[in-house]
């Protein structure tokens, strides 16, 4: 199974266009987005996903009530709240935006999950911590590191990419 990830998208609709646009180039099976959307005017671009995605609120996500109305709208489109548990191709996989630190380093430290998916920082990194291994796509709007990012998790061989956009 091939997982897009996602992360701060920032309401840059260029950005998010392209992130799409790849990750159906890519054929994932199931989009993961690590928070900060920021206003429910994103959410109908995401649409545009050929796969189902499971979204989880960020720091910077205004009206809760309304990025869940709009994401409601749109059958493949799930958005869980500040955390989801996901198993997907055999693994299971930990969803949070990851602005609580401590949270964050329990959810590695605890070994529950095969993959932590997170964002926040702005900064793609992929480690493996123990037997659990930890992505952070970065960031698809590009607006803090001039680089924007999505990654793609290969459940199989446990193998994943950067993508810059």
């Amino acid at each position: 199974m091939r997982i897009g990830i996602l992360s701060d998208t920032h309401d840059n609709l260029e950005m998010v266009d392209a992130a799409v646009e790849q990750l159906n180039r890519e054929r994932v099976d199931l989009v993961l987005h690590a928070g900060d959307y920021v206003s429910p005017f994103v959410v109908p671009r995401l649409a545009n996903l050929q796969s189902p995605m499971i979204g989880v609120l960020g720091n910077n996500d205004g009206d809760h009530r309304l990025l869940s109305a709009r994401f409601a709208e749109h059958d493949r489109l799930s958005l869980r709240g500040a955390f989801a548990a996901v198993t997907a191709g055999g693994m299971t996989i930990g969803l949070l935006h990851g602005d609580d630190r401590e949270l964050l380093q329990a959810l590695i430290g605890r070994k529950a999950f095969d993959v932590v998916v997170h964002g926040h920082t702005h900064q793609s990194v992929v480690r493996v911590l123990g037997s659990t291994l930890v992505v952070n796509p970065g960031e698809a709007c590009g607006y803090l590191s001039g680089r924007p990012t999505i990654a793609v998790l290969d459940t199989v061989t446990r193998n994943v990419e950067l993508i810059t956009l």
